[in-house]
């Protein structure tokens, strides 16, 4: 009847089970105090919400009985005013007017966004691999200077 002893990085095992540990010297649990509870607070402002209330109401009653002019008027006047769009809206309404074919223009402006989300996504997932970026930024910077060499260089090919 042996019993079995091994030794772990993290704990002591003694016949297979876990040394027991108080909670108050575990250094992985540490518990925050508890806090009072909340003052309790009179209700001392109840008079000044109900006048407050009253005031709007009245406010909309003299509004309601005003005779000027209907509000219907006065909110299409400033919607109008309001309301008008940019001129790279009205430039934007008159092209897709033009255009014939909505349901293929819709479905590669759709297309555009997927690839682009898609493309984003590949990109920043060699971007997490170790290796690569490096890699990858080096054949960015020899293929700039092997451009540069090329292109920009000599007089006769600028």
């Amino acid at each position: 009847m042996a019993s079995t002893l091994s030794v772990s990085s993290s704990s002591t095992l003694v016949d297979g089970k876990a040394p027991r540990q108080s909670s108050a010297a575990s250094p992985q649990c540490v518990s925050l105090p508890t806090l009072p509870p909340p003052p309790v607070q009179p209700q001392t402002r109840p008079w000044k919400t109900t006048a407050f209330c009253r005031k709007i109401a009245r406010n909309v009653m003299s509004m309601a009985t005003t005779t000027e002019a209907p509000p219907t008027e006065i909110a299409s006047t400033e919607l109008t005013t309001i309301a008008e769009p940019p001129e790279f809206v009205k430039t934007i309404q008159q092209a897709w007017d033009k255009v014939e074919d909505k349901y293929a223009v819709s479905s590669l402006a759709v297309a555009g966004v997927v690839a682009l989300w898609g493309s984003a996504g590949m990109i920043s997932a060699i971007d997490r691999l170790p290796l690569i970026p490096g890699a990858l930024e080096v054949v960015g910077i020899g293929y700039t200077g092997w451009f540069a060499y090329k292109n920009l260089l000599f007089k006769p090919d600028r």
